[in-house]
């Protein structure tokens, strides 16, 4: 253990800063070095999804002291480059200690005389989003660790146009985060004084009203929905998470009368008692919502995660009377495909419209968007960089932005909020549901239709996870090998481009050198031959490094035997 690291712990073991229980946590891993490294041997700072950690004591992790310094921070940075007058809109999910560090935030705002809206409770995501421009406000932070395991939780920070901060926000709020060494240097007040002042505002029902009306506005046909409402049965799980309310308000408002929801999974938990993971991603988290769908004869069952950004989808097949689970590359497709097709045949098409999606998301979404004459364009892994577009578009008036999405089940249509917003993502499914039960099909029927047009894409990914300092070291040092001296092939796949997002370069195999015109990430790709590709990336919020791939085939059975054989490939090449 290094002198600075045992430094910060005994400051947080013995100042009388610190309350009396974090000083008993710490005191009972005295004997425990590699622990006290893990807590110590760093600070939390903002990555793709902002600040996320384990909750506990130490500078490494989630707790009341490193949430009002991150927030020291970020009002040093709204004070020089913000609009402090306009404030700042906070909520929060289903997490431990979610409403304590909303809490905590909106105190520290105010100390520095920055007002702050705060969630009179849990909301989602796609609503602070949304909130945060209702008011108005120079920026927003929703505490939430997304679908992290239940130990986690998180604190997402967004900027004026609602979408989290991107550079140069991103990096300046890091500068001054860093900058804050002495907890002296954190304000903080009460909150009875704080609402004295008018700084602390509580804000409630009137958001959900105008959030609500926002999102109906995407609905393409409202009359199928009535014509098909006794038709269609719904069942729907929101993980305990913030998506519950919400999610039933609208599919009830719009005339959906067969929704169920899981009763287990149905209120607030922070343990998850019922979820190994809060996961949409993992097959087990749906085991209770598909009992149900059996019990009900459901046609689709979804998912939202805990702070309701992403979207989880199963849709019963009659032919094998069983329930096909999608992926958030195949659920987002399916969703594109109704909008572009729909808003095509109906006329309700905007003028110059734009579709997006991130460097890692399937290569169908491309050929959607050119089948529809859309603009498109691809972004780097985040939904920030998406929701930047949806400003820069507006700011430049050369495209007016429909739809996007990301491969980590997230979508989001329309601009209402400025991040994936999973409440949409259901209202727009289960209207696509709708339409094609009304034609007597089916939404896996649907993205069959998809494939027999546009090609059997599929795509994959798995993760290396690495923790602690040790660990970091090693994702490193893994990325540095492969920068260095990247693969002419990999498995039977010729590596026909290679770009490193890091160095903003792009190299052809014939030796011809570009440039990738994006943002500056530790990201790295290789275009293969026959259409495929595969991606590196270590993750923003946690120890692990990341490689997503895509195949396209001519059949469901060649494009998963192919990407199973390009997974082994890759993993060969990291050994």
């Amino acid at each position: 253990m290094d002198e600075n690291t045992r430094q910060q712990y005994e400051y947080w073991l013995n100042d009388p800063y610190f309350d009396e229980a974090t000083r008993q946590e710490l005191a009972a891993i005295a004997d425990d070095e590699k622990e006290i490294e893990d807590r110590f041997y760093t600070s939390l700072t903002f990555g793709t999804g902002g600040l996320r950690g384990v909750i506990g004591a130490g500078t490494n992790r989630m707790n009341l002291y490193t949430v009002r310094k991150a927030t020291q921070g970020l009002a040093n940075y709204i004070l020089k480059h913000g609009n402090p007058e306009r404030g700042v809109a906070i909520a929060y999910d289903s997490r431990r200690m979610s409403p304590e560090f909303a809490d905590e935030t909106a105190l520290c705002l105010n100390a520095n005389g920055i007002r702050a809206y705060v969630s009179d409770r849990l909301r989602p995501v796609p609503e602070l989003s949304f909130a945060l421009r209702h008011f108005h406000c120079t920026a927003g932070v929703e505490i939430t660790a997304s679908h992290n395991p239940p130990e986690y939780n998180g604190y997402k920070v967004y900027w004026e146009d609602g979408a989290q901060v991107t550079p140069p926000h991103d990096n300046g709020i890091i500068e001054e985060v860093r900058k804050v060494e002495s907890f002296d240097d954190v304000k903080t007040m009460s909150k009875e004084d704080a609402v004295a002042a008018g700084l602390y505002i509580s804000f409630g029902e009137d958001v959900d009203d105008a959030y609500m009306e926002e999102l109906k506005k995407q609905i393409i046909h409202p009359e199928v929905i009535k014509e098909m409402a006794d038709d269609i049965t719904i069942v729907y799980t929101p993980f305990h998470g913030a998506g519950n309310l919400p999610v039933r308000r609208v599919l009830k408002e719009l005339g959906f009368r067969k929704v169920f929801v899981v009763p287990e999974q149905a209120d607030p938990d922070p343990d998850f008692t019922t979820l190994e993971y809060p996961n949409p991603e993992d097959p087990k988290a749906f085991e209770l919502a598909l009992k149900l769908a059996r019990k009900e004869h459901a046609d689709i069952v979804l998912a939202t995660d805990p702070d309701a950004d992403r979207l989880g989808v199963y849709a019963y097949d009659p032919k094998t009377d069983d329930y096909i689970a999608f992926t958030g590359n195949m659920s987002g497709m399916l969703i594109a495909e109704y909008i572009l097709k729909e808003r095509t045949a109906t006329g309700t098409m905007p003028e110059n419209p734009a579709f997006v999606s991130t460097i890692v998301t399937t290569n169908l979404a491309p050929a959607i968007a050119a089948k529809y004459g859309l603009y498109y364009t691809e972004v780097l892994t985040g939904f920030k960089y998406i929701g930047e577009q949806i400003k820069l578009f507006e700011q430049s008036g050369s495209h007016q932005y429909v739809f996007g999405l990301e491969e980590s089940y997230g979508c989001l249509a329309g601009t209402h909020s400025r991040d994936k917003d999973g409440i949409c993502a259901v209202m727009m499914l289960c209207e696509a549901a709708a339409w094609s039960k009304k034609k007597g099909e089916t939404l896996w029927d649907q993205m069959l239709h998809i494939y027999d047009e546009y090609g059997y894409y599929k795509e994959t990914q798995f993760s290396l996870t690495m923790k602690g300092m040790d660990g970091a070291k090693q994702i490193a040092a893994l990325m540095e090998k492969l920068r260095s001296d990247p693969p002419a092939k990999i498995g039977r796949w010729d590596v026909l481009e290679f770009r490193d997002y890091q160095l903003d370069l792009v190299k052809k195999a014939d030796g011809t050198v570009g440039f990738t015109g994006l943002p500056k990430s530790n990201v790295l790709y290789f275009e293969l031959s026959d259409d495929a590709w595969c991606c590196a990336r270590p993750s923003g919020t946690e120890p692990k490094i990341k490689f997503y791939m895509g195949v396209k085939a001519g059949s469901l059975e060649e494009a998963a035997a192919l990407n199973e054989e390009l997974t082994e490939g890759v993993k060969a090449l990291i050994g």
